[in-house]
């Protein structure tokens, strides 16, 4: 006789990704296909960017306050050392280390 499906198995588990150390996981923004004067690239030809949101931090990094990153803040970062993640077909994630990233993007409230 078959068992009967175990209904905790059954549960669909939620899979996350979280960086460890001096790291933060970044989704990078997508591949431009069009130049700033407005030219379409033909789709072979892209202009790589380098900028991407951050997803996650590594606990190490969120007590630091040497490191000025929070959570969905959008960063320019060297991808020589980053790591792509393959997680649900998203080829954009990345985990970096914090010495990578380079730049934080800040806007500045109107003050009048």
């Amino acid at each position: 006789m078959a068992k009967p499906p175990n209904k905790s198995a059954s549960r669909t588990r939620l899979e996350t990704v979280e960086p460890i150390g001096k790291r933060v996981l970044v989704r990078k923004d997508e591949d431009k296909k069009t130049t700033k004067s407005g030219i379409h690239l033909p789709d072979k030809v892209e202009i790589p960017t380098l900028t991407g949101r951050v997803i996650a931090i590594a606990a190490q990094i969120d007590r630091d306050d040497d490191y000025p990153i929070r959570n969905y803040d959008r960063v320019l970062f060297n991808p020589k050392h980053a790591i792509p993640v393959d997680f649900e077909g998203d080829n954009r994630l990345f985990v970096i280390p914090i010495e990578d990233i380079v730049a934080v993007f800040r806007t500045q409230a109107d003050e009048g």
